[in-house]
């Protein structure tokens, strides 16, 4: 097998994009297959099903992107002169082999093998059935390119099973794989860490909260709100929840104005049943952990920036936060204190995203703390390992 070096990477990778783009065609027909075979079902897994001329320019942007970026392997992360002669680093080295289970989105096909690939690691993706058609073609890329450059298939696999056969591969994993990566809802993510026998890092569910501050500029939250709730209901980083301090100024003025651009663009607009508003639609307080994905957004008054952060610590799903003021000591406070993967301040919640945030691509968005927090990419999909190098040191 040819040694995989830098340059045989990223050939692959443009490759790939070329492929892509030659089969353009065949990739929207075979995505055509699949949406017609889900039938009637809920906006948000069609959203994230469906492929068209630009979700697959997107594919091939991040393909390039990840291709132009440095190298992860070899990197020195520290370096000692040790004192009795000995050299010692510190650098980075792939993970190994990865599982990743995802539900629709067929991009995971390709962003998620050109994050692992980039990063030196083998990665075995497992689809929903949902996507079958789509997944297949696009593996076939991946395979055409492997082949034009000599490089084995095992680097890229694509598994075909059920839940049974994957429960079964996962009680398994351990020795298997290195790292397995859940990329869905809670049920996925359940099924998974209950079966899984090797680490897993979980790309959790989103929740999003907005605090409106009492120092926010009104007209940049209206703007930021509506972004981040009806630009994509089907992301994990849309926006489910918004926390208006009770001192703002024109309190009810500015509520009634949200409420008002919100169901004018289609959105349902919930409010607690013991603070109704007019034109809401009173929920229990249990609505607070709830991952829409769909055009409903929860509005809630809050008493002050502490009570927000402790509220958003509380019931969201710890993906990403955003506070709106024009104060940069609350600014601060706020994105100290939110245990969030990623934090902001005057900027909507849908930027949480590798392609965005400049990673290129991304393999997922994590929600756990060990061993990386938000868009893992590949820079991220990296472990370590020390390299020594002596005369015949010995320990006295």
């Amino acid at each position: 097998m040819k040694e995989i070096t830098s340059d045989l990477k990223n050939q692959v990778l443009r490759d790939t994009a070329a492929i892509l783009a030659q089969d353009r065609n065949s990739i929207l027909e075979a995505n055509a297959s699949d949406l017609e075979a889900l039938g009637d079902t809920d906006l948000a897994l069609r959203d994230r099903l469906a492929v068209d001329d630009k979700k697959i320019d997107a594919m091939i942007s991040a393909l390039q992107d990840v291709a132009d970026a440095a190298d992860p392997v070899g990197r020195v992360l520290y370096h000692l002169d040790h004192a009795n002669g000995m050299t010692v680093e510190n650098r980075t080295c792939p993970f190994g082999t990865i599982l990743i289970i995802y539900e629709s989105r067929p991009d995971v096909t390709i962003e998620a093998a050109a994050i692992a690939f980039k990063s030196g690691n083998k990665i075995a993706l497992k689809g929903g059935k949902e996507a079958l058609n789509t997944n297949l073609k696009l593996y076939e890329c991946w395979q055409s390119a492997l082949r034009k450059n000599g490089v084995s298939a095992d680097f890229i696999r694509y598994l075909n099973l059920s839940r049974e056969e994957t429960q079964q591969m996962l009680s398994r994993a351990e020795g298997q794989f290195d790292l397995i990566v859940p990329r869905g809802g809670d049920a996925l993510i359940r099924f998974v860490k209950q079966y899984a026998s090797c680490p897993v890092i979980v790309s959790g569910r989103g929740n999003n909260f907005l605090y409106v501050h009492k120092s926010a500029d009104r007209a940049m939250a209206l703007n930021v709100i509506m972004n981040g709730k009806t630009s994509k209901i089907s992301a994990c980083n849309a926006l489910d929840k918004v926390l208006i301090d009770s001192s703002i100024p024109q309190k009810q003025e500015f509520i009634t104005e949200l409420i008002s651009v919100l169901i004018h663009a289609g959105v349902e607009v919930r409010t607690l049943e013991n603070c109704p508003y007019p034109d809401t639609v009173p929920v229990k307080a249990s609505e607070r952990f709830t991952e829409y994905l769909d055009h409903i957004i929860l509005l809630e008054e809050i008493n002050d920036m502490e009570s927000a952060i402790q509220h958003i610590n509380a019931y969201s799903g710890h993906h990403s936060a955003v506070i709106i003021t024009e104060d940069e000591q609350a600014a601060a406070e706020f994105m100290a204190g939110v245990d969030a993967a990623a934090v902001y301040h005057n900027a909507s919640s849908r930027f949480t995203d590798g392609g965005m945030l400049g990673l290129g691509a991304e393999l997922a968005i994590s929600t756990d703390k060990l061993h990386h927090r938000g868009p893992l990419g590949t820079a991220h999909l990296v472990s370590n390992k020390w390299y020594i190098k002596g005369n015949g040191q010995i320990r006295k």
